[in-house]
C-alpha cells in the first residue's frame, strides 16, 4: 500500500475518527468531566495539567508545548493561568539554573485525579458492554495508531525542517 492509494480500510477508519471526535467535543465530554472533578478551567489549561500530570518529571514550557503539538506562548499563558490558581508550580531546572520546570501541586495532583477519573468513568460506562478481549484489543489498537501517528507526523516534521535542531 502506498500513501497515494489507501485501503479500504484505512479511508473507513477516517470518517469513524472524525465521528467520534465530533461525539466527544459535542457531547462536551471535557466540560462535564471537568465540571464532575470540581474544575473551572476551559479545555487548552485542562489540557496542560493533565500533560504535566502523566509526564514522568517535571517539563519545560517547551517539552509541554512538544507532548501537546503546540506552541510555546500558548503553554506560557495556560501555565501562568494554572500557576495563579495554584496547580501548578515553578521549580528550578537541576540542570540548568537558568531554567525552570513546571509541576502540579498536590492540588493541582488531585485535581487532575479527578478530572482523568471522571474521563475514565465516562469511557467505561460506554464501553461497559464489550467482552474483556474488545477492551483489550482496544486499548492495544489504539496504543498502537497514537504510537504510530505520532511517530508518523515527528518524521514530516523532521522532513519540513531540516537542519533545525
Amino acid at each position: 500500500m502506498n500513501a497515494e492509494s489507501p485501503s479500504a480500510d484505512v479511508l473507513a477508519v477516517v470518517p469513524r475518527l472524525a465521528q467520534l471526535s465530533n461525539a466527544v467535543n459535542r457531547g462536551r465530554l471535557t466540560e462535564r468531566a471537568a465540571e464532575a472533578a470540581g474544575l473551572a478551567l476551559e479545555r487548552p489549561a485542562l489540557a496542560v495539567l493533565m500533560t504535566l500530570h502523566m509526564a514522568d518529571r517535571p517539563l519545560r514550557i517547551g517539552e509541554i508545548a512538544g507532548r501537546m503539538q503546540v506552541v510555546g506562548p500558548h503553554v506560557t499563558r495556560q501555565v501562568q493561568g494554572l500557576e495563579r490558581r495554584g496547580l501548578v508550580r515553578r521549580v528550578a531546572d537541576p540542570h540548568d539554573r537558568r531554567a525552570s520546570l513546571i509541576e502540579p501541586t498536590p492540588e493541582g495532583a488531585r485535581a487532575a485525579n479527578r478530572y482523568a477519573t471522571s474521563l475514565v468513568g465516562w469511557f467505561s460506562e460506554a464501553i461497559a458492554d464489550w467482552s474483556d478481549q474488545d477492551r483489550t484489543d482496544l486499548g492495544r489498537l489504539l496504543g498502537r495508531l497514537v504510537d504510530d501517528v505520532t511517530a508518523h507526523l515527528g518524521r514530516l516534521d523532521e522532513e519540513e525542517a531540516p537542519g533545525e535542531g
